[in-house]
């Protein structure tokens, strides 16, 4: 009798540690063949079944680039039953070969023991017919949007706090109607002076924009972003946008021999800080202490931080000579876990050393 119980008892255990859910594609690889760039989204069926003996779960399906996108099954599929994961591709812009992979996990035991193991991997592949260039193609006008588009939106330069510089913008109207033109808010240091065409430009035309950036009537140092908003009546894109990336430097030309003997030197307590390991959703502080070891005032002219998990603040923004203050750099670390890096500019009227960086690290948990 007691054979018998141990027997079955061992018959049971058996099934039990054998009772587990199995993923089978029945392809791993989608070839969509030749496609269109301009015809669309594609979208590719992978079927699977649970080969298993329990309940199989899509833990995650993970597309290995920001061009590809996949939907799947959310519910259990029972064991004998299918179930699917559409891999979808976008070859807007992509002409050319591709071959794209998504990574899939479930609750099969393998990746629930702790052992880290591979993922499944599925693909797709194909070759995008580079479709013909559009009218904004042909003309070179591709970094903007809209039917009257601006050759390039962008401006980056540095300027000296003494400066007046000019910009000029090509403008052309691709579409069937005249496109009138009018500044949103413009800025006392951002203004038009000077445009090819009146209110409006017609159908086909090209013109251009002359935009002029006053320095020292910005009053700002270091890194300096604006946005121009031009207001039109395009039946796509209404709002255009010009953008200026501009870094302010300090003009120390002038200055005499005298002057520059007896200027303010600026000297960090280190140029480097690591907040360690954060909570996500917290915030730590950590000091670095700006002396000047100059003859004249110390003058803060900014802290510029390239990023916003850092910010910066002086407890003075004039400093004595001979004194100094304390700089305390904070750092907001929000939902997204890993190593983040930044760094903080201090600009100062220092003529030998203006510009100096803080770099900073810290660790989201």
């Amino acid at each position: 009798m007691k054979k018998i119980c141990l027997t079955m008892l061992l018959a049971v255990a058996a099934v039990l540690c054998f009772a587990q859910p199995q993923i089978q594609f029945q392809e791993t690889t989608h070839d969509f063949g030749k496609i269109k760039e301009e015809g669309g989204k594609v979208t590719g069926r992978f079927i699977f079944t649970n080969v298993g003996t329990e309940d199989l779960i899509l833990t995650n399906v993970r597309p290995g680039c920001g061009c590809t996108a996949a939907n799947y099954t959310k519910d259990p599929v029972a064991p004998g039953q299918q179930g699917f994961i559409d891999a979808t591709y976008n070859p807007y812009n992509r002409p050319g070969g591709f071959n794209k992979n998504i990574r899939v996990t479930t609750n099969e035991p393998r990746f629930t023991d702790g052992s880290n193991s591979a993922p499944h991997m599925i693909f797709i592949k194909g070759e995008v017919i580079k479709r013909p260039p559009t009218e904004f193609e042909k003309a070179g006008y591709t970094k903007s949007n809209g039917m009257a588009r601006f050759f390039d939106p962008n401006v980056k330069l540095d300027v000296l706090n003494t400066q007046k510089v000019r910009d000029t913008f090509k403008v052309r109207n691709f579409w069937t109607k005249p496109v009138k033109f009018e500044m949103n808010a413009p800025k006392e240091y951002l203004t038009e002076v000077y445009r090819s065409f009146g209110t409006e430009l017609n159908p086909g035309q090209e013109g251009f924009i002359v935009l002029e950036f006053d320095a020292a009537k910005c009053g700002q140092f270091g890194q300096v972003k604006e946005a121009v908003t031009y207001m039109t009546n395009d039946s796509i894109e209404a709002r255009k946008l010009l953008h200026y990336a501009i870094n302010v430097k300090e003009d120390f030309s002038k200055l005499t021999a005298k002057q520059l003997k007896n200027a303010p030197v600026a000297e960090l307590g280190a140029l480097e800080y690591d907040f360690g390991s954060v909570a996500k959703n917290a915030q730590t502080q950590g000091v670095i202490t700006l002396a000047n070891k100059g003859k004249t005032p110390l003058k803060i002219r900014a802290l510029s931080s390239s990023t916003g998990y850092f910010r910066a603040s002086a407890q003075m923004m004039e400093i004595p000579a001979g004194g100094s203050t304390n700089i305390t750099i904070t750092f907001r670390a929000n939902s997204r876990a890993g190593v983040q890096k930044g760094t903080i500019e201090v600009i100062t009227n220092d003529p030998n050393n203006s510009t100096q960086v803080i770099n900073l690290k810290g660790q989201i948990q």
